[in-house]
């Protein structure tokens, strides 16, 4: 999904926009979710940007849509851009990100007199 919301409407008022742009972004999620995953994948993962506009979008992750959303409208803001692009991805277990951050090293038991 990229697309640039218009909060502005002749006869829905800004909160009730807001409310349906959410619904209509959370649809999405959920129908890309509910999508067969290919072979070795284990989840869909999402790429989100957030922006005033196409060209201004930044990175964000996925669950602080609704937070700048709000922001948007706090400040007053006519549109906004969202661009969620769903990807297969592979959950790492526990142990190997444990190991990735090397934290076995760093704790020994022997010394706590």
């Amino acid at each position: 999904m990229k697309k640039t919301f218009e909060l502005t409407h002749p006869k829905i008022k800004l909160a009730r926009r807001v409310d349906a742009v959410k619904h209509e972004i959370k649809k999405y999620i959920k129908r890309e979710r509910n999508k067969k995953l290919p072979t070795g994948a284990d989840y869909w993962d999402f790429d989100c940007q957030f922006g005033n506009t196409e060209a201004e979008a930044k990175p964000i992750h996925l669950s602080q849509i609704n937070k700048l959303i709000d922001q948007t409208q706090v400040e007053n803001l006519t549109s906004f851009y969202v661009e969620i692009l769903a990807k297969p991805a592979v959950r790492q277990s526990r142990i190997e990100q444990d190991d990735d951050f090397g934290l076995d090293d760093e704790f020994d038991m022997d010394d706590e007199d």
